[in-house]
């Protein structure tokens, strides 16, 4: 599995600049990602704080185990 190069906290980080009027392709060359990435995570992280975040994120593993088929 692919380690993630960023935590919940920078990526929040992140679209708060993006929010803030930064371009696009001069905020991924900045932080060394695809713009592809960055609205993977504005679909996911949108409007949320980091705290919001961090229980998604804590959620999301458990969610994945109970309703999983075998």
């Amino acid at each position: 599995m692919k380690t993630k190069r960023f935590t919940t906290e920078q990526i929040i980080g992140v679209l708060k600049e993006a929010d803030g009027g930064m371009p696009v392709k001069e905020l991924c060359r900045k932080h060394g990602m695809s713009e592809a990435t960055l609205y993977n995570w504005k679909a996911k992280y949108s409007g949320m704080a980091v705290s919001e975040a961090r229980r998604l994120n804590q959620v999301l593993p458990i969610c994945r185990t109970d309703f999983s088929i075998n």
